[in-house]
Formats: C-alpha cells, structure tokens, sequence
C-alpha cells in the first residue's frame, strides 16, 4: 500500500464503484485492499438489493412498459446496491453492446438486457457474447431477426466483430457474410406479432410482455461457411468458440478494460498485461479485474483522476454521497434526465457505437449542468448524508478554521486529492466565512449553510469531475 491508503482506497470504489464515503472508505479500508478487491468481485456472496420496495410505491416496475420506469429502476440500483462491481460492469457492457430503446420501444426488454450483463459480465467473454447473441433486444436492436437463410442480414454479425469483439482490421468482408449465415435461425419468438404490435404501439391487452429467444433450425442455413481461416458447417455457437479464442479479442477486451477502469489515454504495456492474463483465464473478466486491481498500472497515483466521470457515474456517485433516493421517491426521473442532459441517456445511447467518452462528455454546456446537477443534490441540508458529514465536523471539534474545515470537507468528499491551486481557492472561498462554529445553538444553521456552500464548491472542483 503506498502511504496515501485512503486515497489509493477512495480510487478503488470510484473505479469499481461510484465513489465512497469517508464512513464507507474507513470500512474498506479496514478491511485491506486486497479484501476489498476480492469482495468487489465477488458480488454474489452480498445479499442483493431488495425491489420489493421500488415496486410497491412504483407500481409500473412490475410490468415496466414505459421508459422513465426503466431508467427510475437503473438509478435506484445504481444507487443503493451493495453490489458495487456488479453495477459498474453492466455500465460497461450497456456501454459497450449498446442497446437502444429509441428502435426497441420496450422498455423491459432492454431493462432485461442490463440485468443479464448483471449475472454475467464478470465471466467469461465467451459466455457473455453467448448470452448476448440469445438476447432479443441485441436480437431486435441489430436484426438478427430478420436474418433468414435464403435472405442472410449482416448487421449483427459485423457488428459482432467491428465493434463487440475484435475491432476493425481483424476481418474481412466474407467473415461478416459467413458469421452472419451462421447466425440465421437465432430469433424471437413470435417476432412478426411483436413486430406488428410495436409498430402500432399498442400495449393492449397484457402490456408489453417478455421477449423471448427462439432458435428456428428450419431458418438457419446448414451449408459450409469459412470463418477466420476455418471452415465448418457453422452454427452461431460455433463462431462465438472462434471469435474468443483470438488475439484481437484479447487485445479488444483488455483495451476496453483498460480504458473504463484506469485512463482514457491508452496504455500499450498495461494491455499487453491484460491481455496475456485473458489469454490464460479462457478470457475471464474476473481474473482480468482482478490483475488489473492489483497491478501497479492501476494502483499509480499518475492515473487517480485521469478520467472523465461518465454522466451516469456522476449522478449516482453524488446521490449515493448525499444519502439521496434510498426510499421511492417519484423524481428520482430527474436524476435519469440529469445524466441525459449531461449527455448519457441511460438504456438509450444514441448508436450502436455506444457514447464517446473521455473528453467528448464535457463541452460548454454539459459543464454547467455537471456542476449545478452535483450541487444541487449536494446542497440540500436534510439529505443523510449531508447531515452525516455536519455531524462528524461537529462531533470532532466546535469550530474550524478556513484550512481546516476545507480538508475535513476533502476527506468527507471520498479523501479527495485536489491540486495545492484547487486548494488554496477552497480556501480563499471559506475565509469569505471566517471561523466556522457550531456553537452557540443560534449559529449552527448558519455555519451548516457555510458548510454545504464548501462542499458544492468542492463538487465543482476538476478532481471531484474526475474518477
């Protein structure tokens, strides 16, 4: 552990998770690092979020028709689950298999697909692009179920191979054709009714029910096909045994990998590394991870704050150190539209390519609804989690001066590292208030407000913007 334990700690969960509390950092670290790195992987032994709850004050969560439902239960379990990798990794793949409700207008259908990346997005690369091959939003979403035997639809199988698998370069057009007429047959049941149904928007008379996956032998071309220098009588399976036991995959993943977990800047030696470790995993993403957690690639002071918060991990980040949203409350839609007008519309990315992230999340605009979004939850005196960081500054000494309360404010933040520039304003800032005393009794709301007013600075601040 290097000497900033706390600060190597706040990394982790901001990486793996959204970000912590100084109570929450303190258990952690408790704990150790490398506990902690094999908790965070291991989600299943953490008793799961309860949604009875959600589904009582929030009745359209039972059968989910409409799209604010939809994105009402992302944030709610982004919010609230213990489960914190488990979260961060279907983000990623929602990000990565990027599925839209724009062209699949069926809200559970897409909100199923984020919870098998759920289940799944910790195993094997193999198992996933297997789950998502069955999906049928992935289904829909690339017209799959329009690829017929005697009418072959490329669409999903490039797309398997441009941009969910190996990357542009590692393939050539008649690997496209062929993955394709391997995966005819690989469709929804009922697909035609459905169809018809979604083009008329009807939810009549049982609402939007369940898709489910049907395989179709009688439409699915039997013939040989030569894929990626082998030839076989291949079946979709088949190109998916292929497809993960290639190179490029490695490389692909371990980028991607790379690039959500440590730095928006490639590093081309901390992939190798991640690459070989897929190589010997059979391409699992836990043993990934957790090589990658330990590693000094990711672990190096030089990569804290080298990324852009994603909207989404913004958002939830700042309601989960608020305190904010762990009961229903009905504007909880106003967290998904926050995200949304940041730029990330939550279980609807605007094309197959997913969102552009790294710098592309920030421009003139977005900027400002990042810093008013973030103090806006964060200035808000009822919310528990501001009361609780009021609580610990009163309960450790009556009154602070400016440097003082700016790094208690710092640590409370999740033990923000922030520049000696970023620091001296802060501080600038709080001098405007003198010394902050929590007694007599008729100056704690006003020293509270001072309080708060620090923090939404600090909110605005460039590392606070940064994972």
């Amino acid at each position: 552990m290097p000497e900033n334990e706390l600060g190597l700690m706040a990394h982790l969960l901001r990486r793996a998770g959204f970000g912590a509390t100084l109570q929450e950092l303190q258990e952690y670290q408790a704990k150790g690092y490398e506990a902690t790195v094999e908790e965070l992987l291991h989600p299943e032994d953490i008793p799961e979020w309860n949604d009875d709850l959600v589904r009582r004050y929030q009745p359209d969560q039972n059968s989910v028709m409409y799209f604010e439902s939809a994105q009402n239960y992302c944030m709610y379990k982004m919010i609230n689950s213990k489960r914190l990798l488990e979260e961060k990794i279907s983000l990623f793949w929602h990000g990565l298999f990027a599925t839209a409700y724009g062209k699949l207008n069926h809200a559970k259908g897409v909100l199923n697909q984020t919870d098998t990346f759920r289940r799944h997005g910790l195993g094997s690369f193999h198992n996933i692009l297997m789950e998502l091959s069955r999906d049928p939003a992935m289904i829909f979403w690339l017209d799959n179920k329009d690829n017929h035997k005697d009418a072959p639809n490329e669409n999903y199988g490039r797309e398997l191979l441009e941009l969910f698998s190996m990357g542009i370069g590692n393939y050539s057009e008649d690997d496209v054709k062929n993955c394709a007429r391997a995966f005819t047959g690989w469709t929804i049941a009922n697909a035609d009714y459905m169809a018809e149904r979604a083009s008329r928007d009807s939810i009549w008379p049982s609402g939007r029910i369940d898709w489910q996956f049907e395989y179709r032998p009688e439409d699915h071309d039997e013939t040989d096909k030569e894929f990626l220098g082998r030839t076989g009588n291949f079946n979709g399976d088949d190109i998916i045994d292929i497809i993960a036991m290639r190179p490029a995959t490695s490389w692909f993943i371990a980028g991607k990998l790379y690039n959500y977990f440590v730095s928006d800047t490639p590093n081309e030696e901390a992939i190798s590394f991640l690459a070989e470790e897929y190589r010997k995993s059979g391409g699992d993403i836990r043993s990934m991870l957790r090589a990658l957690f330990l590693s000094d690639y990711f672990k190096s002071e030089s990569v804290w704050y080298d990324k852009i918060k994603s909207p989404a991990e913004l958002v939830v980040g700042t309601a989960r150190l608020a305190g904010s949203y762990k009961t229903p409350q009905s504007d909880i839609t106003n967290l998904a539209s926050d995200a949304n007008f940041m730029g990330q519309e939550i279980l609807n990315p605007p094309t197959v390519e997913g969102w552009h992230t790294g710098m592309e999340w920030v421009d003139t605009g977005t900027l400002v609804e990042r810093v008013n979004s973030s103090a806006l939850v964060i200035g808000d005196t009822l919310q528990p989690g501001v009361q609780a960081m009021i609580q610990h500054l009163t309960d450790r000494k009556n009154s602070y001066q400016p440097n003082e309360l700016v790094d208690e404010c710092l640590l409370l933040i999740g033990s923000l590292n922030v520049t000696d520039s970023t620091r001296e304003r802060l501080v600038e800032f709080a001098a405007n208030f003198g010394e902050i005393k929590f007694t007599p009794e008729d100056a704690v709301a006003c020293s509270e407000q001072q309080v708060v007013e620090l923090l939404q600075l600090i909110l605005a601040t460039r590392e606070y913007q940064m994972a």
